[in-house]
């Protein structure tokens, strides 16, 4: 969304933006690799950096990160 848009271009835009989209085939594994990388990651995170609220935070915002890349592409394929 930006600051050009219509009304009905807001619209339709949070219509796509709250509704289900079911996984295409072809984007399985898209999910997957995105899942397996941010996991690799998270291994790395823990493995190497110290336990305290910045680890937790961060791999909380990679979990987060994860869920955002899936909605695109979800949303936008």
């Amino acid at each position: 969304m930006n600051g050009n848009q219509t009304a009905e271009q807001i619209r339709a835009d949070l219509d796509n933006t709250f509704t289900y989209h079911k996984p295409k085939p072809e984007q399985l594994p898209i999910y997957e690799e995105i899942r397996s990388r941010a996991k690799d990651f998270a291994l790395y995170l823990i493995e190497n950096v110290p336990n305290c609220p910045d680890r937790t935070a961060a791999i909380r915002k990679l979990r987060e990160c994860v869920m955002t890349a899936n909605a695109a592409v979800a949303i936008n394929t």
